[in-house]
Formats: C-alpha cells, sequence, structure tokens
C-alpha cells in the first residue's frame, strides 16, 4: 500500500518499507516457515524491513534454530525491530541479546536517522506495555524522540496500537503497530478493537497522524485461528504529500 507522508523529503519519495509482525515463531512456526518468509520478504527488494515484535513464543534454547533464518533478511538500510508481549515472558533480556546477533537493530525508547543526501526520515521505536509488569523500562515515544531532526518526518514502531492518541502530539507522522492479529475471526474484531483503544486492523487517521494496524504475519499458538481475517506481509511504499 501507499502511505502519503506530509513533508516526506524527495528523496524518500517511494521508499519501500516491508513490516513483519507477530511472526510467534513456536512449534506452530518452525525453521522451514520462517526461510519461506525472510525469502518472500528479501524478494520484494525493500529499503527497510521493520518488525513489530511478538518474533517469538519460547524461550531462546528452545527456538534457537528456528529463529536462525532471520539472520538472512537483506535490506540496504537494514532490519529494525522492537519487542512485543511475548518478548517478555520468554527470556527478555537473552531475546534482545540474540537478536542482535541476527543482525537486527533493536529500538528500545529511541530512534534512527536517515540520510539521503541531506534528506532525513526518523524510525522510532519503543518497549510493550507489558515492560511495567516486569521492573523494565515502559514505552516512552517522547524518549524516543529525544534528540531528533525537527525537519524529519517520524515513522514510530509500537507493538501495540491502544497508546496511539498519546503518540499523535509528538509529531509522529505513521505508526506501525500490530499485535490484534485483525481481530483473529470475523465478528470477534470489535471485542480486540474494545481492549486496543478502539484500533483492530487497518488504517486509522488520529489528528493527522496515520495507523497502521497490521493483522499479522502469524498466529499466536494460544488461538491459533483466523476466519475472514487474512496474514498479512506488508509492503508500505512512502509518497510525498
Amino acid at each position: 500500500m501507499d502511505v502519503t507522508i506530509r513533508n516526506l523529503p524527495d528523496r524518500f519519495d517511494g521508499y519501500r518499507l516491508v513490516q513483519l509482525t507477530d511472526l510467534h515463531i513456536s512449534k506452530f512456526y518452525e525453521r522451514p516457515w520462517v526461510a519461506k518468509v525472510v525469502e518472500k520478504t528479501n524478494a520484494l527488494e525493500p529499503d527497510l524491513i521493520v518488525i513489530t515484535g511478538d518474533l517469538i513464543d519460547g524461550e531462546l534454547p528452545l527456538r534457537y534454530d528456528d529463529v536462525q533464518p532471520l539472520h538472512d533478511l537483506v535490506a540496504p538500510d537494514g532490519v529494525i525491530t522492537i519487542p512485543g508481549n511475548h518478548e517478555y515472558y520468554f527470556g527478555y533480556e537473552n531475546w534482545m541479546r540474540h537478536y542482535g546477533g541476527l543482525n537486527m537493530l533493536t529500538l528500545e525508547n529511541d530512534h534512527i536517522v536517515l540520510d539521503r543526501d541531506g534528506d532525513k526520515l526518523t524510525i522510532a521505536g519503543v518497549t510493550d506495555l507489558r515492560a511495567g509488569n516486569t521492573d523494565r523500562p515502559e514505552p516512552d515515544v517522547a524518549k524516543a524522540l529525544e534528540g531528533r531532526p525537527q525537519n524529519a518526518p517520524v515513522i514510530l514502531l509500537d507493538h501495540q496500537p491502544k497508546m496511539a492518541r498519546d503518540a499523535a502530539p509528538l509529531g509522529v507522522d505513521l505508526q506501525l503497530s500490530g499485535h490484534t492479529h485483525g481481530g483473529m475471526v470475523w465478528g470477534f474484531d470489535n471485542i480486540v478493537a474494545m481492549v486496543n483503544g478502539g484500533f483492530v486492523s487497518g488504517m486509522y487517521d488520529i489528528d493527522g497522524m496515520q495507523l497502521y494496524v497490521n493483522n499479522g504475519t502469524a498466529q499466536w499458538p494460544g488461538f491459533a485461528i483466523r476466519v475472514g481475517v487474512p496474514a498479512e506481509l506488508t509492503v508500505i511504499t512512502l509518497r510525498k504529500g
């Protein structure tokens, strides 16, 4: 899909991201499936790959072999990920270190600035709301944006969409989220939306900030059902507004 960004610099007009989210690599989604996702993603030739949390379901020793194909994800501007709630259930520190070894940059209330001949684009990422239950830093969009170039549009990666209204006044242009799996079952989406700030699937406008809630690339093993809600491997092309 195309997403129009106000004041997008010329050099980023046509910039392509692939968003993966909620891979839930587990006994249901093992190494062969992960390798196929990597192959399909690389074939799209994105400029940047972002993974918006819940990569895994299981401790690192159990899932070590299954996640290894992620090392082969390739994009000129790399692979950026953020933690989802499930990373906090299965050995958070171990997984964060391991993601780095897979050539993925994890943003935890931080940002990077992409630069193309002086034109800039900010990619920010926050921790997950689950962090507050584990005595780790809670998501903080303001902190993630500290020191960013004021003239650079901002894309925010936040696993859960429910706090999007708090991000909108902080200068975020586009927030990419997951977590909801699109409601999983048609008709159940209204209930899922109720516990996620009213957001469940697709694009929303929040006071000029765009929020995209991805249906997810896989399924949660605890409720591995989809009816009328397709999984996604999502290509986002930025367009100058």
